[in-house]
């Protein structure tokens, strides 16, 4: 990172969809963290109103605006004044018919630092974003801001190894999660937890097969499905800061809204990588088969090895 350590946070919080309303808690809550000293802060995914892709629905699509737009505007107005580097979360109409969700990276003086398009977009019940979004086309690039290079997923993205070690791969110093994920109430609380369990697991493994701090922001809080077909979703919060070894720096639980913080420092990452050298011994000369959808057969899978044999690529 550009700084020795930074105080780097996030904001878990319950959304209406009064867009106002919403921005009048968030600048509170920023206003707190910056008092407190934090120099980075992430907000959670979508965070102008409620998840509206519980359900499919034109007029939805009003919701969205441009980049620069009002919610960039009002980001940038903050940012500025609390000298705070700021990630959040948009519905993006880039032209008519061309939408994306979107997160924004605001520096601390202001300036649009980058933006990144969600590049994984899911079609789940309750969670229709195919609907809505267009994948992304920005690609895995960090964003450079004045507390160093920030590496800006989002949601499903989360499940993807590659898309954290892309970001690594490219110089990120940290990752970010800007989040919307919940559970079902028709699930029983083992599947509850078990779902859980999986989503915290695999982005500490992010962190630490990459040896980069991880910063998840999720929302919390039951919001009713619009369209009336299912019980809903009860976002469960859970949101976290771990460090390059996977070691949890803090957490929230389910019911509150809150702030975390903690002190990153970049020092003890280039270490972690020194002693797990998983970006030196990686075999990028047998990685072909990475690019198929699968590998539907023996003959397929020989093919591959063939490939990355005559890639005559340099290690």
């Amino acid at each position: 990172m550009t700084r020795s350590h930074i105080k780097a946070g996030l904001i878990q919080t319950s959304f209406s969809d009064d867009r106002d309303e919403n921005w009048k808690k968030l600048t509170l809550l920023l206003e707190q963290t910056a008092a407190s000293g934090t120099e980075l802060v992430v907000l959670p995914e979508l965070h102008n109103g409620l998840y509206f892709c519980q359900h499919e629905d034109s007029k939805e699509f009003d919701r969205a605006e441009p980049i620069p737009g009002p919610s960039t505007e009002f980001l940038s107005t903050l940012a500025r004044r609390l000298k705070l580097v700021i990630i959040g979360s948009l519905f993006e109409r880039r032209a008519a018919g061309l939408y994306h969700n979107t997160a924004v990276v605001l520096d601390s003086d202001g300036s649009l630092a980058g933006f990144y398009r969600k590049m994984h977009i899911p079609d789940d019940p309750g969670y229709h974003e195919k609907y809505y979004f267009t994948p992304g086309d920005t690609g895995f690039k960090p964003v450079q801001t004045s507390v160093g290079m920030i590496g800006v997923l989002v949601c499903w993205d989360q499940w993807f190894p590659e898309a954290a070690r892309l970001m690594a791969l490219a110089g990120a110093e940290l990752l970010v999660y800007p989040t919307a994920i919940g559970w079902d109430p028709a699930d029983n609380e083992e599947e509850q937890q078990r779902q859980i369990d999986s989503w915290i697991t695999i982005q500490r493994a992010h962190a630490i097969s990459n040896g980069v701090p991880v910063l998840a922001a999720n929302r919390r809080g039951y919001e009713s499905d619009p369209g009336g077909k299912t019980k809903g979703a009860e976002f469960w919060g859970n949101s976290f800061i771990c460090g390059p070894q996977g070691e949890i720096l803090s957490q929230a639980d389910a019911g509150n809204d809150c702030l975390l913080q903690a002190e990153l420092d970049p020092g003890h990452g280039e270490k972690v990588r020194q002693t797990w050298p998983f970006l030196r011994d990686r075999r990028i000369d047998a990685y072909a088969g990475l690019t198929r959808r699968f590998l539907d057969d023996r003959r397929e899978n020989d093919q591959i090895e063939d490939d990355s044999t005559n890639t005559g690529e340099k290690l």
